[in-house]
């Protein structure tokens, strides 16, 4: 089997594929990439038992085969070359990569486990604009626990209707919502992407060039195609949180701030919150007083104010710093409203020139 391509192509495959690699010690071929050339078709492909990817690139091929080669080793070797084409030769249980001036053998694990993807057989079929899709997903990722002990807590919820998706995530202590309209989507559906996938998946649409991709689902997978490329991963069979009943109704207090100053308070009172990184938020509208105070026994304390235009009643509350700071990204605004609901209750985050980002985080008890 002899393949020549573009370094370009088959970087931009290795790198997609990589990232959906294994790590188990019994299976050694689910960390490496499979390169396949059947019927002049060049195809990479990998697993990690819980998603799939296969990437065809193209290229001038002679001969066909398969050979299983480390992902890591390979994606190292490809960026170190120079040269815009690249050329693969196997040799026995070898890949032999020549470029310009320079040669490269790796060995090889043997193929015959690497585990057969799943096939097309979901139903339910959406295409959807790629960037809407992907920034969607990266506007609430950050919310969704880490954890799968609560399936439904770990995912990322995705609601589909009328040509407008909705992406929500959280872990129970803070809440993130994307409504991004235009998506191009012509059916509705409702799913749930585990995390870890999610990400897997914002991986691959960043190196995907449709400006479409198709998403297909069903109980069990999603599937998603596009460029050459598919992604197979599987759903949560959960039901997600009715989260609109937690949504404070009212307000008692609200401030509006530049993003980038909030941004840079919070910056400053990460380095006196110690390891707890806590930080107290001082509202007080009949003194015109918006402060953040952090103190740390080993570091020190802080206090900063910034301007803001308040209303309400004075407040007093306590908040994880990394809870706060971590929406202010998603937010396409350059000034935030802060909607207090009182003592004990949650907050509210919202562009004031962005309604389409919506973000709520509990308050810290002491």
């Amino acid at each position: 089997m002899r393949i020549t391509t573009t370094k370009e192509k088959i970087l931009n495959a290795i790198l997609m594929a990589e990232k959906v690699t294994g790590k188990k010690e019994s299976l050694p071929v689910l960390s490496c990439i499979l390169i396949e050339v059947i019927d002049g078709e060049i195809t990479l492909k990998a697993t990690n038992l819980e998603a799939g990817i296969e990437a065809r690139i193209p290229g001038e091929v002679e001969g066909e085969g398969s050979i299983a080669i480390p992902a890591s080793i390979l994606s190292q070797t490809i960026r170190s070359i120079g040269s815009d084409k690249v050329t693969f030769i196997t040799e026995e249980s070898n890949l032999l990569i020549e470029s310009r001036g320079t040669k490269t053998l790796i060995k090889s694990i043997p193929h015959e486990e690497f585990p057969a993807l799943p096939k097309n057989e979901v139903k339910n079929t959406i295409t959807i604009l790629r960037d809407r899709l992907m920034k969607g997903i990266q506007a609430v990722s950050y919310a969704a626990s880490p954890s799968m002990i609560r399936p439904d807590l770990g995912s990322i919820f995705i609601s589909i209707k009328n040509e407008t998706m909705v992406c929500v995530a959280t872990d129970s202590f803070r809440l993130a919502e994307k409504t991004v309209s235009g998506t191009g989507a012509k059916m509705n559906g409702d799913l749930l992407i585990p995390l870890k996938h999610a990400l897997e998946l914002i991986h691959v649409l960043e190196r995907i060039e449709d400006e479409s991709v198709t998403l297909s689902t069903d109980d069990a997978q999603l599937v998603v195609v596009g460029g050459g490329i598919r992604y197979v991963s599987r759903v949560v069979d959960a039901t997600f949180p009715n989260y609109k009943e937690i949504i404070p109704k009212k307000s008692t207090t609200e401030a509006t701030v530049l993003k980038s100053d909030f941004n840079e308070m919070l910056r400053k009172a990460r380095v006196f919150s110690g390891n707890d990184m806590h930080v107290g938020i001082h509202v007080y509208p009949s003194k015109k007083i918006f402060s953040a105070t952090a103190r740390s026994a080993d570091v020190g304390e802080m206090s900063d104010s910034i301007d803001a235009a308040l209303t309400g009643d004075d407040l007093d509350i306590n908040f994880h710093i990394g809870y706060l700071s971590d929406c202010i990204g998603s937010i396409d605004s350059d000034s935030i409203l802060l909607s207090f609901a009182g003592a004990g209750r949650p907050l509210v985050i919202r562009g004031v020139s962005d309604q389409s980002f919506m973000y709520l985080v509990m308050p810290l008890n002491r």
